[in-house]
């Protein structure tokens, strides 16, 4: 196997409990990838859900998926995905993984979200599933399977169309070749690959476009499938669209309070969303990246921000709770120390004006509208939801939020199946190629859904299994097919 994230992990467990033995390749010098930042997956009607009278079916949470995406997705994948996730919460559990519970991501959405408990009874928040990840590695251990950290991949080898094996090479200069009549990969996607996504998806990472820049998520499983056979898709190709602050998690509790639906602008001075929307991250990141240069100003004024300090936000969640506003005002006091360019602070609105690069004449009047729509308690232009209607009056001084398209990871790049089983072209399946993870994640269309929160751990954490279980009855056919020969 190709990966040690949860993917990769899950699918070493799941081999494991069929007798098969596995050795994990993982560039990094931990396992778990970018779920060592997460919280937790997606599971549907399971017992959690059940005892907080949080239930959703399959059928519902199926329907409700594949109309958001237009069915323009594989459903008999997904299909098989959902109908597998509470038995793989029970799995987790019966590997000594705890969870806080289901929880929603914001108000709308469902409560899908598994969230994993620490096992220090400390209170669940980004990097939560850190332990999930190690309960995993520890079973497949346990189970049998050899993991070479700090060891990646290099190609996988075939002859005659079928994969052959692996060969690797350790930091330290160690090298590996290993013959496998399958091989799995699960390398979480590209999303810190500067060129990549420039070529895949004309994105510019870290100028017009951020995400979490986890170490190794390069691409390199991709690449490696390509050379093996496997139909590069790029119709699949996608991110999982966010917003966020520059240097997100520099000034985390500051984004978490800026990010209120407040007045939302782009480079021209413009509303172009309601901005009642903003707890879905996806449907503001989307909009914002038709935007100039991908990014909006979320404006606030300092009463404002004492209100939702005093009050409450307008909008929380799990990742964002309330009590980022305890240290919002020190990072805003650091960032305008720093001179960092996500968090514009101005005592006038002339100022403001001159530091966004906006016409002053065109700002107030957007201001001026803005209030005036407030003050009628009566959004005529976007309908926003009144109770999210608080004028801008500059009161103290102006604090703006300038938001940029993000994203968790990318998606795509090649199709697979319920069993993971790699396409070489639309019907035929590369033999022994097996994929799971964010590499095989076409499950969402355009737009990563943030309705059933999740998602795309559990998707990882299931079509490792899934990958696991076709890999067992790939092999259990070709030794049939041997015994019969001979």
């Amino acid at each position: 196997m190709i990966g040690a994230g949860p993917a990769g992990l899950a699918a070493a467990v799941a081999a494991g409990e069929h007798g098969l033995k596995t050795v994990v390749f993982e560039k990094n010098g931990v396992a778990g990838g970018t779920a060592n930042m997460g919280m937790g997956p997606l599971g549907i009607d399971t017992d959690i859900q059940r005892q907080g009278f949080n239930d959703i079916s399959v059928p519902e949470a199926l329907e409700e998926h594949m109309t958001y995406t237009h069915y323009r997705v594989d459903e008999d994948l997904v299909q098989t995905y959902f109908n597998l996730s509470a038995d793989t919460i029970k799995w987790l559990q019966d590997m000594g993984v705890q969870f806080a519970g289901a929880f929603k991501y914001f108000k709308e959405s469902n409560a899908t979200w598994h969230v994993v408990q620490p096992d220090d009874g400390s209170q669940p928040g980004p990097g939560a599933a850190a332990d999930m990840n190690k309960h995993l590695k520890a079973r497949a251990e346990k189970l049998g399977a050899t993991f070479y950290l700090e060891t990646p991949a290099t190609s996988i080898t075939t002859a005659d169309g079928k994969i052959t094996g692996i060969t690797a090479q350790a930091n330290n200069g160690q090298q590996y070749a290993v013959t496998a009549s399958a091989v799995l990969v699960a390398t979480g996607g590209f999303g810190s690959s500067k060129q990549m996504l420039h070529d895949e998806l004309g994105l510019n990472l870290n100028e017009d476009f951020f995400t979490f820049n986890v170490p190794g998520i390069e691409g390199d499983g991709l690449r490696m499938m390509w050379q093996a056979g496997a139909n590069k898709d790029t119709t699949s190709e996608t991110v999982e669209t966010i917003y966020l602050l520059p240097d997100n998690f520099q000034y985390f509790n500051s984004d978490a309070a800026l990010r209120q639906p407040n007045l939302l602008i782009n480079q021209r001075g413009d509303r172009f969303m309601n901005e009642g929307d903003m707890g879905n991250t996806t449907y503001t990141g989307n909009a914002l990246r038709l935007q100039p240069g991908n990014y909006g100003y979320c404006v606030m004024d300092q009463s404002l921000l004492d209100d939702y300090k005093a009050n409450g936000p307008a909008i929380a969640d799990i990742v964002h709770p309330a009590s980022c506003f305890d240290d919002a005002e020190g990072e805003i006091e650091k960032a305008q120390a720093n001179n960092y360019e996500g968090i514009i602070v101005a005592d006038t609105l002339s100022e403001l004006a001159e530091k966004l690069g906006i016409n002053e004449t065109k700002l107030q009047q957007t201001i001026d509208d803005y209030n005036q729509l407030c003050v009628q308690n009566l959004d005529t232009q976007f309908h926003k939801p009144a109770k999210f209607l608080k004028p801008i009056r500059g009161n103290g001084c102006y604090i703006v939020g300038k938001y940029f398209t993000g994203a968790y990871s990318t998606l795509g790049g090649i199709r697979t199946n319920k069993f993971g089983e790699v396409y070489a072209d639309a019907t035929h399946a590369v033999p022994g190629l097996y994929s799971a993870g964010q590499d095989a994640n076409t499950i969402y269309g355009d737009s990563y859904n943030f309705t059933l929160p999740g998602n795309s751990m559990g998707f990882a954490v299931n079509s490792g299994r899934m990958a696991a279980n076709g890999i067992a009855a790939y092999l259990n056919e070709r030794s049939s097919k041997a015994a019969v020969k001979v």
